[in-house]
């Protein structure tokens, strides 16, 4: 089963949590903390599989998972980093982040890897906030949650030629005569259910990859017969080897066919249309000498090279293929120019900018990336671990911020997942004093 988009959930290791442990030696009074830190969890990698040309595996599990980073331990012991989970893509394959739309990864060349989900940092340990000052800090850090996504895999073909086409003008018998390619051939329409890929060898030492692509109509761009599926795979090809079929047992009209399937290449995107092409005249054996010339004699007035095959017996083909080798030749290998889409793009971000809302009246909501993975790295049960958020808080003017918002004794302070009840702390203090 030929399977080119899926959509699946990947979700990296939570960090592992710090320690909170002391040293307690018989002739050791003062032996101070000694909590380990926590590990890194895993990365969601996806890398690429030359021997895959499907994503058919995706298709039966949608979730995948990073291990998680061990938690520290006494005695200086760190955590265990969590392992990876890498998902095996065919060459081709683009990863778009479902929810944004964004293109993370363009997976082009055997062997790319890109890390889609970034494994969270492990927690520190209470041996690392010692300083003079806080010689006995009895907390640690919780472990950083790791980066979820919702990620939509989208397979398409790494083609020099791509073969168009109405259904039935030979595309498939074209193919299978010129590459080791066997397609399914019959006589009706909508025979090619998959995209073929065949290896046409022109001369020792010089071939090109030729993909068979199911039968475009009219309407394909909107959804219409099977070619709206595999447009995108037209998407990567150099050159464009059109079709048509002249023989006088067609009673389609060619020139009428290659317009409609030029308008639905340009209607999915403006680009294809313009992509070099050349025209085959198929079963040219049994066609009207007088309709292979006013075909002819039209396309080539339009500036297009057109060649007259006979694909069953190969006639004609040898010049056609010799052509499409020159045209390869000269036309550089398409790569995305941006060159950050072959880079990490799951790094963390430390923004700590931040801003209040109220999506309810005595609701003030912190919103930050920054923000809220600090909050989830504390561990609110501990006060004074509390008391150390409490000061970050005052010194990023958080809590000025939601002071001048109107905040009154008793509202709740939501960031992220976490809600805390508001106290105004200039109150305490003049009632302390």
């Amino acid at each position: 089963m030929f399977v080119d988009q899926v959509i699946i959930e990947a979700t990296a290791g939570n960090g592992g949590s710090g320690s909170v442990s002391f040293r307690r030696e018989k002739f050791v009074p003062r032996g101070g903390p000694n909590g380990g830190n926590g590990a890194y969890g895993g990365h969601v990698v996806i890398s690429a599989d030359e021997r895959l040309t499907t994503l058919l595996d995706f298709r039966f599990q949608k979730h995948y998972n990073a291990d998680n980073g061990g938690a520290g331990t006494g005695n200086n012991r760190h955590g265990k980093t969590g392992g990876e989970c890498t998902l095996r893509v065919p060459i081709g394959t683009q990863v778009y982040d479902n929810t944004t739309g964004e293109l993370i990864a363009d997976i082009v060349e055997a062997g790319q890897s890109v890390r889609v989900c970034q494994g969270g940092r492990g927690g520190h340990g209470n041996a690392y906030y010692a300083t003079a000052l806080i010689q006995t800090p009895k907390f640690a850090e919780k472990g950083e949650p790791g980066q979820s996504r919702v990620l939509r895999l989208e397979l398409k073909l790494l083609a020099d030629v791509g073969l168009l086409g109405y259904p039935s003008v030979g595309k498939s018998t074209l193919i299978s005569a010129v590459s080791a390619a066997k397609p399914k051939i019959a006589d009706y329409p909508f025979t090619t259910l998959v995209p073929n890929l065949g290896v046409v060898l022109v001369e020792p030492g010089r071939s090109f990859v030729m993909a068979d692509l199911p039968g475009l109509i009219e309407g394909a761009s909107q959804g219409v017969g099977l070619g709206h599926q595999f447009l995108r795979h037209v998407e990567r090809c150099r050159v464009m080897l059109h079709m048509l079929d002249v023989s006088e047992f067609t009673d389609r009209e060619p020139l009428h066919d290659f317009a409609m399937i030029l308008e639905e290449l340009r209607l999915f995107n403006a680009d294809l249309a313009d992509r070099p092409m050349i025209v085959a005249l198929n079963k040219c054996d049994i066609a009207n000498p007088e309709t292979i010339e006013r075909v002819e004699t039209e396309l080539k007035s339009r500036g297009y090279d057109v060649f007259r095959i006979v694909a069953p017996s190969g006639e004609g083909t040898r010049p056609l293929l010799f052509k499409l080798m020159q045209m390869l030749d000269e036309i550089p290998v398409q790569r995305p120019v941006d060159e950050e889409i072959f880079a990490i793009k799951a790094t963390r971000t430390e923004d700590r900018a931040w801003e209040i809302t109220t999506p309810e009246p005595g609701v003030y909501q912190v919103v930050s990336i920054g923000i809220e993975r600090l909050v989830a790295m504390t561990d609110v049960e501990n006060e004074e671990a509390m008391r150390r958020l409490h000061r970050k808080f005052r010194k990023f003017g958080i809590l000025d911020k939601i002071k001048e918002a109107g905040a009154q004794d008793g509202d709740v302070v939501r960031i992220g997942e976490v809600e805390f009840d508001y106290v105004d702390d200039d109150k305490e203090d003049e009632e302390t004093e």
